[in-house]
């Protein structure tokens, strides 16, 4: 995977076409994130390892691919995170999960941790962190670093929609990280919004503002 990844696919655009508009209400929202979770999660896990195993059609044996099922791990970057995961949950039912909880300081724009919970074993797994929005890259770099401390050493970066501004900085922090995502908006505003974006993902996705 390039370090960063812009999936342009005609159903995706569609979809977050319509998490733009304003007018779209938080029922239709949610849905249409699921729904793009699971899309980016097929492109996302097109290079994931398989393993060979011997099995039995209704015609013949053969031996056929299956994924390693311990190969990857999921961590949602809560709250507005877990409208991507439950896409890619669609996609791999079996994953392991984690979490990681961020808020950004009002003042300083700064990410603040008040919760972790990580899968054991996270060296041995591909990590994809899940968070809709990359616009500073502050709470995306801490979020990485954290999953670094647990033993993670193969981890890519998903979002929905990126700023330029986000993008840099995360090159600039872990520039091992590839990033996948289905936009590369303009800028972020003087209140470190994306431009032209679709506004606060977790306040839209639980109809809290």
């Amino acid at each position: 995977m390039s370090t960063l990844t812009v999936v342009d696919h005609p159903l995706i655009q569609h979809r977050l076409s319509q998490m733009r508009e304003k007018s779209t209400p938080t029922p239709l929202f949610r849905r249409f994130l699921y729904e793009i979770g699971a899309l980016l999660a097929y492109e996302a896990t097109r290079d994931l390892p398989t393993v060979v195993r011997h099995i039995e059609t209704p015609i013949t044996g053969m031996d056929t691919k299956f994924l390693d099922e311990e190969a990857a791990c999921l961590v949602s970057i809560l709250r507005a995170g877990n409208g991507l995961l439950e896409g890619f949950l669609d996609a791999m039912p079996w994953v392991r999960v984690g979490h990681v909880g961020l808020y950004r300081d009002h003042d300083t724009h700064r990410p603040v941790q008040y919760y972790c919970k990580l899968p054991e074993h996270m060296e041995k797994r591909r990590v994809f962190l899940l968070d809709p929005m990359l616009a500073t890259g502050y709470s995306a770099a801490a979020a990485i670093s954290r999953v670094q401390e647990a033993g993670a050493v193969d981890i890519r970066f998903v979002c929905l929609v990126a700023a330029p501004e986000g993008v840099a900085a995360v090159h600039a922090a872990h520039p091992d990280v590839p990033i996948l995502t289905a936009a590369l908006d303009e800028r972020l505003n003087e209140n470190a919004y994306i431009v032209p974006g679709l506004g606060d993902a977790g306040d839209r996705l639980y109809g809290t503002k």
